[in-house]
């Protein structure tokens, strides 16, 4: 009985030092998320559904929520954004050339349409975060006229 005794204090010991430790957070600046909107124009409904459904995943600004502070969850949530701006990250839309905006507006519309997007594990603890048909809807025609006119100027070159 000592000895599992021991091995808990010790548990306990390496998870209180462990608080103290964690990884870098995506705290980027607002504006790095000016160049897609303002290529993208969303209009007011889909700016708002984009703001509370996508940028903290896939941008350089993360809202976090109080549990970010806790290790592991702080590492488990850094992995996850981490992953997400490598799939699809706003912040570096500047970046991208015409084939890849498009090819990453397909992806949007095709997550969203096959409801991947958001995750589970984000609209879980982000109830607002679950999409509605509607909000579905709005997301595609407003991806599929980008879309459009990704397609467009892309013939005009």
């Amino acid at each position: 009985m000592k000895i599992i005794k021991k091995i808990l204090v010790a548990l306990l010991v390496v998870f209180i030092i462990m608080q103290f430790f964690g990884p870098d957070k995506n705290e980027g600046e607002l504006a790095s998320i000016d160049a897609f909107i303002a290529d993208t124009q969303p209009p007011a409904d889909v700016h708002d559904i984009l703001k509370n459904t996508c940028f903290d995943c896939h941008s350089d600004v993360t809202r976090y929520p109080w549990y970010n502070n806790i290790t592991p969850v702080n590492y488990w949530m850094a992995e996850h954004v981490e992953d997400g701006k490598k799939h699809f990250n706003v912040s570096a839309w500047d970046t991208y050339d015409l084939k890849k905006k498009k090819h990453k507006m397909d992806e949007l519309v095709e997550e969203v349409m096959e409801k991947k997007m958001p995750l589970p594990s984000y609209t879980y603890t982000h109830g607002d975060a679950k999409l509605t048909e509607a909000q579905i809807l709005a997301i595609k025609d407003w991806a599929d006229r980008v879309r459009f006119r990704y397609m467009f100027d892309g013939e005009a070159q």
